[in-house]
């Protein structure tokens, strides 16, 4: 049986956008240490570095089958000490996890990037810059 999918632009921006609407409007992402676990129904790893409360509009629409964070995102006190190397996306209640991925510095590759992954309790922590891209080009 073949697997090789491919969906349109159109297609992919729609299951991007699906992501925020499952999220909610309040969602919670954790930056944590340590890899990430194999998928979103494993249970969490690593220590929490940073933990921030999402604004309500928290991305940009998906446009060419990736979807960008809208405005700033910072956690004014980080939680602990450490190397931030994955991210967690959860819905409101903050267990459930919706997306993860791996963190970077600008230009380093993650899909979340950091001014800076070396974070210590209670400095600010920012993000620069974090993108998803669709399947199934």
């Amino acid at each position: 049986m073949a697997t090789d999918i491919q969906f349109s632009v159109a297609s992919r921006n729609a299951q991007l956008d699906a992501i925020e609407t499952e999220a909610g409007a309040s969602a919670v992402l954790k930056i944590r240490t340590g890899a990430r676990p194999a998928n979103c129904g494993t249970a969490d790893a690593g220590t929490v570095l940073a933990t921030m409360a999402l604004p309500s509009d928290w991305m940009n629409a998906a446009s060419s089958g990736t979807k960008t964070l809208l405005g700033s995102w910072a956690d004014s006190l980080a939680d602990a000490t450490g190397t931030a190397a994955h991210w967690r996306l959860y819905k409101t209640d903050g267990t459930t996890c919706c997306a993860q991925g791996d963190c970077s510095m600008p230009a380093g590759g993650g899909s979340l990037e950091l001014v800076n992954t070396s974070i210590a309790i209670n400095q600010p922590v920012s993000i620069t810059a974090w993108t998803l891209t669709g399947g199934g080009v």
